[in-house]
């Protein structure tokens, strides 16, 4: 059964650092520690200009869970819906990307 990713891209409604660091905070107090999380992560946009990258966003988050059911649970947990009542607000625009996983390597 692959591991699935779920990646997400926020991009706030003030685009100011500080708005950034208060997201990054609630992502962390809120989305840390779900059951079947395999790796977390969350950071600011990186200062690479370069023609491939979308810099649309300001706040990305990327959880790897151990499977579907894992995430689906991830979904309606309490400190999930919490997250996004107090945080949605600041949100102009928010993509998701879940991906299957045909490998992940911690490294």
């Amino acid at each position: 059964m692959p591991m699935l990713s779920h990646a997400v891209y926020f991009t706030l409604k003030h685009r100011t650092p500080e708005a950034a660091a208060t997201l990054v905070a609630a992502c962390r107090k809120y989305l840390t520690g779900h059951p079947g999380t395999v790796a977390f992560s969350v950071g600011t946009l990186a200062d690479y200009d370069r023609a491939v990258n979308d810099r649309d966003h300001d706040v990305a988050l990327t959880i790897v869970f151990e499977s579907r059911a894992a995430h689906d649970a991830y979904q309606v947990a309490d400190r999930h819906e919490q997250f996004i009542a107090e945080a949605a607000p600041t949100w102009a625009k928010v993509r998701v990307f879940d991906a299957d996983l045909a490998e992940f390597t911690a490294s």
